[in-house]
């Protein structure tokens, strides 16, 4: 179990944030109610659909190395 407050789970959520909101970019209905906001609270989310989709193998890359570090190393 990761603890919310420690650097690697800040770590796992938000590479977990930006996973999920670059995969709901995709689904149309979704993109035009929850991220068509660019700025406030929702922008974060439209934020970090960007970095997910632009970014994707990188973001994916990181997905799995945490994989690896949390099943192995913690």
């Amino acid at each position: 179990m990761t603890n919310a407050y420690s650097f690697d789970g800040l770590l796992v959520f938000s590479v977990l944030v930006i996973c999920t909101c670059g995969y709901m970019r995709r689904v149309p209905r979704i993109k035009q109610w929850f991220l068509s906001e660019k700025k406030g609270f929702l922008g974060v989310f439209y934020k970090a659909s960007v970095i997910g989709t632009r970014l994707h193998i990188p973001v994916a890359l990181t997905c799995i190395l945490m994989a690896v570090y949390l099943l192995l190393f913690k």
